[in-house]
């Protein structure tokens, strides 16, 4: 298993447990996670959705030991379950937090976007690292950083692909709260356990109306990435990118 679900106290805790690979999803974790998300949506009992993650990382991205092998339909196949996860994830009509701590990265990112508050350890520390290997955020990511930054700073991060600590996270409004690591389950728990105390129909109602001030929609985002990425996972960028990475080296793109 690669992933935990419990319902304690109306909050249903998800948890990544794959901490000796950082929780890097793997299609099995994909596919999990969304299934987990459509279970707390449906379930009554559950007044709120805590999404955590074992070991020392959030997410450090996706699983680096199938980069490279995609095809065109493969890499589709990949995207939509990863779609299918995130639509799940954003859609929940009830309070959604993260609690997250060290590695925060690409996919692992846009997760943590799609909640409606983040709770961060300090040792947090969130990278757009999709251009490292030459291909475009997945993820929903830029949907949920340009509703977040504007375009401007969304463009700045996905475009230089740096590292932002949590302190940094939170003074962007990227995070709603920076706690010492050892606080951070409890911190998270507690918030999400506050926030299912509450009226569960009506902050549901409002989530909706938030999600009524963007467009495109999400769905129409989700469909124009999956034909971005289908094309850049076929670029000789991505390929160097995905060598430079194993051979730890900085990768050199020729911009094709």
């Amino acid at each position: 298993m690669t992933t935990l679900y419990e319902l304690r106290e109306g909050v249903a805790i998800i948890t990544l447990d794959r901490p000796e690979k950082l929780n890097a999803l793997t299609v099995e974790t994909r596919e999990a996670l969304g299934t987990h998300f459509e279970t707390a949506a449906r379930d009554g009992a559950v007044r709120s959705v805590l999404l955590q993650a074992s070991g020392k990382a959030f997410c450090a991205s996706g699983d680096v030991s199938k980069m490279g092998d995609f095809t065109a339909e493969s890499g589709r196949t990949l995207l939509k379950l990863a779609h299918r996860m995130v639509r799940n994830l954003a859609n929940i009509e009830k309070p959604v937090v993260a609690g997250v701590r060290g590695a925060v990265a690409g996919i692992g990112w846009s997760l943590t976007l799609a909640c409606d508050a983040v709770i961060a350890s300090e040792t947090a520390r969130f990278t757009q690292v999709f251009r490292h290997v030459g291909l475009v955020p997945d993820g929903g990511a830029v949907y949920f950083l340009t509703q977040h930054l504007g375009i401007q700073r969304a463009k700045e991060l996905v475009y230089s692909g740096r590292r932002v600590e949590a302190l940094e996270a939170h003074a962007l409004g990227l995070v709603n709260k920076v706690v010492p690591d050892a606080e951070l389950d409890t911190a998270a728990f507690e918030y999400a356990r506050e926030l299912a105390s509450g009226p569960t129909f009506a902050l549901g109602v409002a989530k909706k109306m938030f999600k009524l001030m963007h467009q495109p929609d999400l769905e129409t985002f989700l469909d124009a990435e999956a034909w971005a990425q289908g094309l850049t996972l076929l670029t000789e960028d991505h390929a160097e990118g995905v060598k430079a990475f194993f051979e730890k080296r900085k990768p050199v793109f020729q911009g094709r």
